[in-house]
This record gives structure tokens, sequence and C-alpha cells, in this order.
């Protein structure tokens, strides 16, 4: 099936006489007819659900409609698109291990990164994502356990170069873990392109409506943890899991059955059935959503282009952008609905912008159904120093616009209304 058609089937198939639509399963547990059935669901968590803190036939349905549409081979939802990306690096990193991230991505990410994980001895180090082969190659160390990088950057929005990382990563044993929020595997799929994990904050596109609050993890299947020699977690026997081996039990998926034992297990961030439903009520109309953000996005980014009181925009989307031809190689179809621009006269003038929009909400998110605008500085990216709001790509006075699938029209009069505003002091 092509994308958009595996958006409405996969995961959830209605048997004769079931429902047309995806049952929301609102239980906590799930019954055995005898206490060795129990037993052999605990030995072999394959053979079915054994507690909702960790698995549920409805975020089951969702979590399989993902892994197809990222062309992976399994998923596991989480409770936030933070729990995805906290989890997708413990499950490879312990204590006294090291990893490498682009320095482009979402703050919060960076402050789990540089400060939480710092306090659980594993160690992050921030490299541009421009960075040449030999920069990424000198940072990794004995005990670096990833790579990990954000195909668009939030706010940043600059591109990852997918391919040359995920090259690198493999040549010395390591695999990349990719953050398809702000894409979609819509717009990208960066398993076909080397990514062997890929995460997603699904409050944003994918759910779209601004409804529930999770995230996901998709393993590609492809990365040998054998091979690597760096990961005896996966190659040896799990002490807290029965001994469970996973290369040799599960070696379709190592990586998310061990993630869904292990860390599901111990720190229950799974989401709710309902948020799941609601989830894969997003995920049936994301192709249809997505051709209308980027076609209001490049509209509403070249007017902002043209505007003589935007000092700079990053969109690239835009021949001008210095990601454009990065952008034709990974995201041929569009670059979302998410523009960062800056207005000249600093933070102050980026305020009374915000403040006059009318139809656009000024909100604590991004990647809805309706124009929403932030000044990431102060926000979502407030706990950053000022160093890493640089390395981030950020400056105090930067507005983060994400396009709504509003008429462009309605959405361009409010962005000219509160240009004049500005204008006239």
């Amino acid at each position: 099936m092509k994308i958009e058609t595996q958006c409405l089937h996969e995961g959830y198939t209605p048997k004769n006489g079931e429902p047309r639509v995806m049952p929301i399963y609102q239980s906590t547990t799930y019954v055995y007819n005898s206490t060795d059935a129990v037993a052999d669901v605990f030995d072999d968590p394959q053979l079915g659900m054994i507690y909702s803190r960790f698995e549920n036939p409805t975020t089951d349905a969702v979590e399989k409609k993902i892994a197809a549409l990222e062309g992976g081979v399994a998923a596991m939802c989480t409770s936030s698109g933070q729990a995805a990306s906290m989890l997708s690096v413990l499950n490879l990193c312990n204590a006294g291990d090291h990893f490498i991230s682009s320095s482009s991505i979402y703050g919060g990410t960076v402050n789990l990164f540089a400060f939480t994980f710092k306090k659980m001895g594993i160690e992050c180090t921030f490299i541009d994502v421009d960075a040449s082969e030999e920069e990424i190659r000198a940072a990794i160390r004995p005990n670096t356990k990833c790579i990990f990088g954000e195909t668009i950057a939030n706010p940043a929005l600059t591109v990852l170069d997918i391919e040359k990382w995920a090259d690198i990563a493999h040549e010395n044993g390591l695999p990349l873990i990719v953050d398809n929020t702000f894409a979609t595997p819509f717009l990208c799929r960066p398993i076909e392109w080397g990514a062997d994990v890929v995460v997603h904050s699904t409050s944003k596109y994918m759910d779209g409506h601004a409804v529930q609050v999770g995230g996901v993890i998709v393993d590609a299947g492809k990365f040998d943890w054998a091979k690597s020699g760096r990961f005896p977690e996966f190659t040896e026997p799990d002490e807290s899991y029965h001994g469970t081996i996973y290369t040799e039990k599960y070696p379709h998926a190592p990586y998310i059955i061990k993630a869904r034992h292990q860390l599901m297990r111990d720190f229950g961030c799974y989401p709710a059935a309902n948020s799941s439903f609601l989830l894969n009520l997003g995920l049936e109309t994301l192709a249809v959503r997505m051709e209308r953000y980027c076609e209001n996005g490049i509209k509403v980014a070249e007017y902002l282009e043209s505007c003589d009181l935007v000092e700079k925009i990053k969109y690239a989307g835009l021949e001008s952008d210095p990601h454009h031809d990065r952008a034709k190689k990974y995201l041929p179809k569009g670059c979302c609905g998410v523009i960062s621009f800056t207005i000249k006269g600093g933070r102050k003038n980026a305020v009374k912008f915000m403040d006059a929009l009318k139809l656009a909400s000024n909100e604590v998110h991004v990647a809805d159904i309706r124009t929403c605008v932030l000044n990431p500085a102060s926000a979502t990216h407030r706990q950053l120093t000022e160093e890493q709001l640089v390395a981030a790509g950020i400056d105090p006075g930067m507005i983060r616009f994400s396009v709504g699938i509003e008429n462009v029209e309605d959405i361009l009069a409010d962005i000219k209304n509160a240009f004049d505003v500005v204008r006239n002091g």
C-alpha cells in the first residue's frame, strides 16, 4: 500500500462482524485460563498482553500502523515525545557511557541530554548539524553508544544529512537515532536513508489536533547488534528478564523488545488507550494534512522572505535557505508547515507582532491544524544558556510560526495586520 492508504488501513483490520473503527480497549489487565498460561506470557510477552503499563490492544494497533508508515519492523508508543527520546537512548546507554547529538535539536531534548542524563552518568557531546565527517568521527569514543539528530530541527529548522551521519555511525558500529517529528513519514522516512531508530513526538503532526500528548519509538530492525561488539546488553543474558538474550530470542526486533521488556516495564510511561485512539484518528488524515501544511507553509515563507520587517528566515523549502539542496534530497514533497523567522527590532518587536495576531494562537505547541506562534527563547528553550541557544540556531527575537490548514489568505492577512501594528509602534 502507498502511504496515504497505510494511514487508513495499517494496524487494524476488522474481521467478519467486527467494528469498522478501531475499538478502545479500556482495560488495565487481561485474563488467562490458567496459571501456566500467565507464566508463559511472562516468559515471552510476545504471546499475549500482560498489563497496560506497557502494552494494550488499542495502542498495539497504533504501534503497528506507525511501524508500517516508517518502514520499520516494530514500534513502542510512550506517554510523550520526551519519554520516547529518553528511552531511545537509555535502551543503549548505561552509566559511564557516551553518545553524540546534533546541536540543532529541540530545547527540552537538549536539557534532557546535557543535564538529566549527566546526573545519570551518561555524557552527551553536541556537534553542529553541518559538522564535517572528520569532526563527527573525532567525537566518537570507545564508550560511545549512539548518534542522535532531528530530520527537521525544532525550531532551528535545519535539515539533517541523514545518510552522512548514518554512514559514519555504522562504520563505527553505532546506531543512528533520528527524531522525525516535523517531517513525519509522509515527508521523509529516515530508515530508508540509514537510520536505525526513529522517534516522534506524536503530539505534533501525527495527532495534529492538540488532543493527546504522546511519543513513539520505531525499530528499523536492520542494525547488527552482535557484529557491533558495543552492546552486550543485547547479546548476553538479561538477568532482569529470565536470562533472555534479545538478539537470539527476538532477532527480528531486539531493540524495541528490549526497550519494552526492560524500560517500559520499569518506567511505565505508556499511553492510555484513549490517547492512542485519538492518535489513530489523527494518523488517518496525516497524508492529507501534510500536503496542506506544506502548501500553506511555502506560501507564508515566501511572503515573510519578501517582507521588509523580517531580518532573517529559516525554511528549507526556500531556494535561499542553506539547507535547500538537502531538503530536495530528503524532503522532496515539502518541508512541513513550521517556519522560523526573526523580526527587526529583536524580542520587543517579536512580542508586539505575536500579541497583535488574531487568527494565530500564542501557545506552547506546534504542528497543529490551527496556526500557532511562539517565541522559543522565552518558552520552550528558556532553560538554555546563551551559548546553547546560539548552537541550536535560536536568537532572542526568533519567532516559530506553525502554519495550520486554514485558508492561506486568512493566515497571510493575519500576519500583515500584525506587521502593521509593529510598523505603527
